[in-house]
C-alpha cells in the first residue's frame, strides 16, 4: 500500500458526498480522482482541484 505523504494542497471535499452521473455533487471530482487523492503528488492534486472547480462552475 502506498504511503500517505503530508501535502500542502487542501482537499476540495466539502463533506457533501453524493455521486451524480459519475461526479461528486459536493466537490466535482470523479471517483477515480477521489481514490487517487491520498497518494497523488501535489502537482496532480492541483490539476484535480482545477478540473473539479470547472465542473462545479459548469
Amino acid at each position: 500500500m502506498p504511503e500517505l505523504a503530508a501535502s500542502a494542497v487542501a482537499s476540495p471535499c466539502r463533506n457533501i458526498c453524493r455521486l451524480k452521473r459519475g461526479l461528486c455533487t459536493g466537490c466535482g471530482r470523479t471517483m477515480e480522482e477521489i481514490a487517487a487523492w491520498p497518494t497523488a503528488p501535489d502537482a496532480v492534486k492541483l490539476a484535480i482541484r482545477a478540473r473539479a472547480a470547472g465542473r462545479i462552475r459548469a
